[in-house]
C-alpha cells in the first residue's frame, strides 16, 4: 500500500504547480506541471478517492490543478472548445458517451452466481467527470502550445525530462525496479514483468516498463527534432544526446518501443517536414482503422507471430496471448456495439465460480470499445488522429520558420504512439499535450490565407 509520501507528494502537487505558474512562462508551467506530475508522482493504487468523483490520480490531480491555475493566470484566452465542427463534436461524444453508456446498462451482469452492479446515476456523473478531465491537457496545450515558442517549449522539456528521468533508469536497469517502493512504500505492477533478458527494465515512477521505454522513444525523437533547427555546433550536441537515448532505450529492453526508435530517428532527422506529415498522416489512418482491418481479416496475424517468434518463443506466446484475448473481448464488445459495457469490469469475462477476471485488456482500443462502444473508440482516437490529419491537409498555409523543423517530428510521435496504443494503453498526458497542440497549429494554419510556394519543402534544411 502507498505510504504517508505518497499522499503527500500527491496533496503537494497542486502548490508545487503553482510555483510554476509564478516563475515561468505560461507554456513551460503548463508542461512541466504535468510532465513533471507524469515523472514523479506515485501511480495508482496512490489516489484521493471521494465520493461522486473519479479517484484523483497522477493524471487526474495534475490536470485539475494546472486548469484551474492556468485559468486563473490568463483567463479564456481562446475558446475552451476547438475551432473545427467535427473536433468539437468529437470532444463532446468524449465527455458525454458515458451517459449513454450508463443508460444502456442499467441491468447487473451475471456469470453463474458471479455478479457484476447495474450502472446508475454515480457511475454517470463520476465517468463524465473522468473524461472531461483526462482531456484537460488536450483542451490547454491547443489553446497554450500553439505557437513557434509553445512547440519549442515541448520538444524541449521532453529532451530535459528524459535526460533526468535516464539517471534513475540507469539505477534501476543495474539495481532492479525499486525506487518505487524505497520511496513510495510499494510496488505499481508486475515486479516479474520487469525482469527480461537476464536483466531488469526500468519502471521509475510509471505504470509500467513499457510506459518508460515509449517515454525514451519521446525523448530521443524531440532532441533530433532540435538538432534539425539548430546550428552546426549545438546540432552534434543533440545527436551525441539522441545517441545517449538511443543506448538508454536499448536498456530498457521493450523490442517495440525498439523498434519505433528505428523507425522515427530517421524519418526525423532527415526528412522534409511536409514529407513528416504525410507519413504520420498514413500511420493515423492505419490506427484508428485497425480494428475493422482486423475484424475484416486484413491484419497478417500468422506473420506477425512469424517474425515474433523469430526473436524468442516468449515474444510470439505474448503476442499470441494478446491477439487471442482480443478477439475474446471483441465478442464480448460486439453485445453492446454502440456505447459498451461501463465500467466494474462488465467488459470482461469472469469465473462464474471465484469471479476472477479471465481475460486481459491490453491495447487501448480494446478497451475502449468494450467500456465505452464504437461510440467511445471513435471519439477518443478520432481525437489524437484529427490534428495529425488537419495539419496534413493545411500544412502548405504554415509559411516558412526554423520552428516548423519541430512540428513534423512531434507529429510523428503522435502518430506513432496512436499505433503503440493498440498493443498497449500508453494514452498518456503527454499524448494529450501533444495533439492539442498540434490540433492548435492545424487550426492556425487554416486560418491563414496564401499557400506558400512548392519549391521548396516545408522546413527543409540540410541536416549536414
Amino acid at each position: 500500500m502507498p505510504n504517508t509520501l505518497a499522499y503527500l507528494m500527491l496533496a503537494a502537487w497542486p502548490l508545487i504547480t503553482l510555483a510554476m505558474f509564478r516563475r515561468w512562462p505560461i507554456e513551460r508551467a503548463l508542461i512541466w506541471s504535468l510532465l513533471g506530475a507524469y515523472m514523479f508522482l506515485p501511480p495508482p493504487p496512490a489516489a484521493f478517492d471521494f465520493p461522486l468523483m473519479p479517484p484523483l490520480t497522477k493524471e487526474s490531480l495534475p490536470s485539475l490543478a494546472t486548469f484551474a491555475i492556468c485559468l486563473f493566470y490568463t483567463g479564456w484566452r481562446r475558446s475552451l472548445l476547438p475551432n473545427s465542427v467535427l473536433a468539437r463534436v468529437l470532444v463532446l461524444l468524449f465527455i458525454l458517451s458515458p451517459v449513454a453508456t450508463v443508460l444502456s446498462n442499467g441491468e447487473p451482469v451475471f456469470y453463474g452466481r458471479i455478479g457484476l452492479p447495474a450502472l446508475g446515476l454515480k457511475d454517470m456523473v463520476a465517468l463524465v467527470l473522468l473524461q472531461f478531465i483526462l482531456l484537460l491537457p488536450f483542451l490547454m496545450a491547443r489553446q497554450h502550445l500553439a505557437s513557434p515558442k509553445g512547440v519549442r517549449e515541448l520538444v524541449m522539456a521532453l529532451m530535459v525530462g528524459g535526460l533526468i528521468y535516464s539517471l534513475p533508469m540507469l539505477l534501476e536497469v543495474r539495481l532492479s525496479p525499486q525506487l518505487n517502493i524505497w520511496i513510495y512504500g510499494y510496488f505499481q505492477h508486475s515486479f516479474e514483468q520487469m525482469m527480461r533478458a537476464g536483466g531488469f527494465r526500468p519502471i521509475v515512477f510509471m505504470y509500467h516498463g513499457l510506459w518508460v521505454a515509449f517515454f525514451t522513444v519521446m525523448a530521443m525523437t524531440c532532441t533530433i527534432a532540435l538538432a534539425r533547427e539548430a546550428d552546426v555546433r549545438r546540432r552534434v550536441l543533440y545527436l551525441l544526446v539522441a545517441l545517449y537515448f538511443a543506448v538508454v532505450l536499448v536498456l530498457c529492453k521493450s523490442l517495440g518501443s525498439l523498434l519505433y526508435g528505428i523507425y522515427l530517428a530517421p524519418l526525423s532527422l532527415l526528412l522534409p517536414t511536409r514529407i513528416q506529415i504525410r507519413i504520420a498522416g498514413v500511420m493515423a489512418v492505419l490506427a484508428i482503422s485497425y480494428p475493422v482491418l482486423k475484424g475484416a481479416g486484413l491484419i497478417p496475424v500468422d506473420w506477425l507471430l512469424d517474425q515474433a517468434a523469430r526473436v524468442s518463443p516468449e515474444r510470439a506466446y505474448s503476442l499470441r496471448f494478446r491477439l487471442d484475448n482480443e478477439d475474446i473481448l471483441m465478442e464480448r464488445a460486439l453485445q453492446k456495439p454502440f456505447f459498451g459495457w461501463g465500467s466494474w469490469g462488465r467488459n470482461h469475462l469472469l469465473d462464474p465460480i471465484t469471479g476472477t477476471i479471465e481475460t486481459v485488456t491490453d491495447g487501448r482500443w480494446i478497451i475502449l470499445i468494450g467500456i465505452f462502444g464504437w461510440v467511445g473508440y471513435l471519439a477518443e482516437f478520432g481525437l489524437i488522429a484529427l490534428p495529425i490529419l488537419m495539419l496534413w491537409v493545411y500544412a502548405r498555409r504554415l509559411g516558412d520558420g526554423a520552428h516548423l523543423r519541430l512540428i513534423g517530428p512531434v507529429v510523428l510521435l503522435l502518430a506513432i504512439n496512436l499505433i503503440d496504443m493498440l498493443p498497449n494503453a500508453t494514452l498518456t498526458p503527454l499524448t494529450w499535450l501533444f495533439a492539442g497542440a498540434v490540433l492548435g497549429l492545424a487550426e492556425v494554419a487554416r486560418a491563414q490565407g496564401p499557400v506558400i510556394s512548392r519549391r521548396r519543402p516545408l522546413g527543409w534544411r540540410p541536416i549536414m
